[in-house]
């Protein structure tokens, strides 16, 4: 089976409207579940999240709103975002990254709007997941985290939802399309067009401000 890496982070609400059409890929192709610190990858690249600028945050509320509607996704943000997702990152590593309890954590963030960090919601949310919330706070669960997130970043990964495969990036909740045409014809990204584009030079640069 031809396998694939998907980068996500429960504070992502691309990331949860993504979960929702991951059965729209074919058959034949394997998930690997792979939580990261978005916040990590912001770092790395430099980057503001986009609820850190006032006018994206209130354009990607409404957005993802409207397409959960239009997807019949039952979505609804949780009572303060962004929020620290670190807990549910390590809840997900601890309860083996399988696809029943990455579902069920971006369910109980993104359906209710209720408060995400709340102790004892994590507390019932873990024991329904067999976890002992002890081994959140595990090293081997903290390393993983990292070592996904590194290696992301590593990869080129920018942002989240992200799927890796054969050396490729396809990044959002819009790029399911994007990633199956790959998958049916590889040879449309691999072409000296592509090859073109990938060398296009940059004829200005953004000067960094005066201080």
């Amino acid at each position: 089976m031809r396998r694939l890496d998907w980068y996500f982070d429960f504070i992502s609400p691309y990331a949860y409207l993504c979960l929702h059409r991951l059965g729209e890929l074919p058959s034949d192709i394997g998930i690997n579940y792979r939580p990261v610190l978005f916040a990590g990858l912001l770092a790395h690249w430099g980057q503001k999240g986009p609820a850190e600028i006032v006018p994206k945050r209130r354009y990607t509320y409404r957005s993802t709103h409207w397409q959960a509607k239009l997807l019949g996704i039952p979505f609804r943000y949780p009572a303060a975002h962004p929020f620290n997702p670190l807990p549910h990152l390590r809840l997900a590593i601890a309860a083996g990254n399988t696809p029943e309890a990455v579902r069920r954590i971006f369910e109980a963030v993104w359906r209710r709007g209720g408060d995400a960090t709340q102790a004892a919601a994590l507390a019932r949310l873990a024991k329904e997941l067999g976890v002992d919330e002890s081994r959140l706070s595990a090293p081997a669960v903290k390393d993983e985290l990292r070592r996904n997130t590194e290696e992301a970043a590593a990869r080129g990964v920018f942002g989240v939802p992200t799927f890796a495969v054969d050396g490729e990036l396809f990044w959002g909740s819009d790029s399911i399309g994007y990633l199956k045409a790959f998958l049916a014809d590889p040879a449309f990204l691999r072409n000296a067009e592509i090859e073109r584009l990938d060398g296009l030079p940059a004829s200005a640069a953004r000067k960094a401000p005066q201080m």
